[in-house]
């Protein structure tokens, strides 16, 4: 069977593994596993001592509801990893030859924490004070940034998620990515006062406050049942191709060193994000945290980023003034790549790759300048507009979907100019 994004059997093999850099993501377990490499202990040594770094610094600059938050990034950097969870090639896929098994993943995921948010959003405990789902505004900043995200994932290869534990697992080529998402976060940061004062903004819409928690898990649970049935409709016309797993170990090694199923990434992702909610107060983000990385930067450089409208936010201004171990989304971020470079280890996968084609290395690039730019404008990414923002019960977060999920077909048409293959019906999908 051939693998998806592979033009060429003929390419060098590094070419190869850069080629596709959704691997990282693919989706269910494949009838043909293959046997785990042997763990790259010194690695997985690094990553434990990256990971007690982390922990002890955030504990000396921040309170102890952060360094349970950083944490709780370690073990999703873990877990994105070993499952291998997608979104970008889970959109890809399905727009491109109708399989929606990682589809279906994210829509138990969505299920598993909408009931978990609900749970403590209707509570109103956390540990880091009132608990605060993120709720955004729907309008033309949210339609432009969602297309643009949905576009940067396919030309970039990965998502804001994926990004991080790609990273963090040695891919050379999604640093590349990282590097454009921290570019276009800030200049989305730049231009905030263009999409804030002369674009007209629409209102927030949260589904808890028009019909009650019950209310509101009921529609969205409802919604994700809709979406699964039509995933399996939609492969009944198209006859998806099979799907296959990368190198797995066997028995109860597997949840250290294996490829987990969808299923399980999607559960333990659910209860993730809803623990980050009653530990920090706030649900799973990601990219806020680029923006405050490249102005960082650039106000050591000399620039005064101070005075852009988007850092004269009181909560945006708080985060500029502090150490960036004293961020909330930060401490996740960089919690999620040592996570994923220790699971990588682990599994004997953790590989630096030094030849990086040049098309893909700009496909990276303009892909992750689209993404950043665009969650900034619309409210978060994969993660804080979709992923938490359906959880939260925000009308934004279904529209982000719909909208980013055109993106997504925009974003295949561009992808053969950067050197990447899309899934052909003939094409197992990994």
């Amino acid at each position: 069977m051939s693998v998806v994004s592979e033009p060429s059997r003929s390419a060098h093999p590094l070419v190869r593994a850069v080629r596709d850099i959704p691997a990282t993501e693919r989706a269910a377990f494949g009838p043909q596993d293959r046997a785990a490499p042997p763990p790259q202990w010194r690695t997985v040594a690094v990553g434990v001592l990256l990971a007690a770094l982390l922990l002890l610094g955030v504990a000396r600059v921040a309170p102890a509801t952060m360094v349970g938050t950083a944490a709780l990034g370690l073990a999703l950097g873990f877990v994105l990893f070993h499952s291998r969870f997608g979104f970008t090639s889970g959109w890809r896929q399905l727009v491109s030859v109708g399989q929606g098994a990682g589809l279906r993943a994210h829509m138990l995921m969505l299920g598993t924490a909408a009931v978990l948010f609900a749970v403590v959003l209707a509570s109103g405990v956390a540990l880091a004070g009132e608990p605060r789902g993120l709720i955004s505004p729907i309008g033309i900043p949210l339609v432009v940034g969602a297309f643009l995200f949905g576009l940067g994932m396919q030309v970039g290869g990965s998502c804001a998620s994926g990004t991080l534990f790609a990273v963090g697992s040695g891919q050379s080529a999604i640093v590349l990515t990282l590097f454009g998402f921290v570019v276009g976060s800030v200049l989305a940061a730049m231009s905030y006062a263009f999409w804030t004062q002369t674009v007209p903004q629409g209102p927030s819409v949260n589904l808890a406050q028009l019909l009650g928690y019950p209310g509101a898990l009921l529609v969205t649970l409802l919604a994700l049942a809709v979406i699964t049935a039509l995933t399996w409709g939609l492969a009944r016309r198209r006859t998806p191709p099979p799907v296959q797993r990368p190198p797995s170990a066997r028995g109860i090694a597997r949840a250290l060193r294996g490829s987990w199923p969808m299923w399980v990434g999607a559960i333990a992702l659910g209860v993730l994000n809803a623990a980050v909610l009653f530990v920090s107060a706030a649900p799973w983000g990601v990219t806020s945290a680029f923006a405050l990385w490249g102005s960082k930067i650039l106000q050591f450089l000399g620039v005064d980023v101070a005075s852009w409208t988007y850092w004269q936010v009181p909560a945006n201004a708080s985060s500029l003034a502090g150490p960036v171990l004293a961020d909330r989304v930060s401490n996740l971020d960089f919690g999620i790549m040592v996570g994923a470079l220790v699971a990588s280890a682990a599994g004997g996968a953790f590989v630096l790759h030094r030849r990086i084609p040049w098309k893909l290395g700009l496909g990276a690039v303009v892909g992750g300048i689209a993404m950043g730019y665009g969650a900034r404008l619309a409210g978060g990414c994969n993660i804080g507009a979709y992923f938490s923002g359906i959880a939260s019960f925000s009308l934004h977060g279904w529209i982000w979907a719909v909208v980013a999920l055109a993106g997504t077909w925009a974003g295949l048409r561009m992808r053969p100019l950067f050197g990447l293959a899309n899934p052909k019906p003939a094409d197992s999908i990994c």
